[in-house]
């Protein structure tokens, strides 16, 4: 993966990889406002996904973390770090025990079905739409996919909420946990009934 890597910075970016960046966002953001987010997302993606053992969830994670500390001066960067989405079996499995997935016709098996239309990643971005991040900080803007993302991810990781995981819910039953403040707006799904 390193030899990759390197490679790519040498050959595809000419040793410079923040120029790439500024580049590959400034051609995707031209044109019409529609669709303007997914051309710029898939402008840094597509040609990473060249690299050796490099899944989306690393490059949607990655280069969030990455977009997201640009300074106010990269506004593309910000942009487009806002709606990179890192789909996981956490953020996976809670749409599908909550009954998201087969309630937005999305339904579909982990993994590069996750990024594909009406995948995971889309149903997030359609969740984000309806969620006004502002209200959690005015700093945000209002359509923040990736806070979306993190959110659910938190709401299910053993190391943050550990809510929503199979670890506290077993996968061939439905979720019988009615301390869980999504509990009587949940479909309680079981993942392999």
């Amino acid at each position: 993966m390193t030899y990759s890597l390197f490679f790519f910075i040498r050959d595809v970016t000419d040793e410079n990889l923040v120029d790439w960046i500024d580049w590959s966002l400034a051609q995707a953001s031209l044109g019409t406002v529609k669709n303007r987010a997914y051309r710029m997302r898939r402008a840094l993606i597509e040609p990473l996904q060249n690299l050796y053992g490099v899944s989306d969830k690393l490059l949607n994670m990655t280069l969030a973390d990455i977009l997201l500390a640009a300074p106010a001066s990269k506004p593309l960067w910000l942009e487009t770090g806002y709606s990179m989405i890192a789909i996981d079996t956490l953020v996976h499995n809670f749409l599908q025990r909550t009954g998201i997935q087969r309630t937005l016709g999305a339904k579909h098996q982990f993994g590069s079905a996750c990024y594909a239309t009406d995948g995971c990643a889309d149903t997030i971005r359609r969740i984000a739409t309806q969620i006004d991040a502002r209200h959690f900080n005015p700093n945000y803007p209002c359509n923040f996919p990736r806070f979306v993302q993190h959110a659910i991810w938190r709401y299910c990781a053993q190391s943050e909420l550990n809510v929503c995981n199979g670890n506290n819910i077993d996968d061939g039953f439905r979720c019988n946990n009615k301390g869980c403040p999504l509990f009587y707006r949940c479909k309680r799904v079981s993942l392999h009934a």
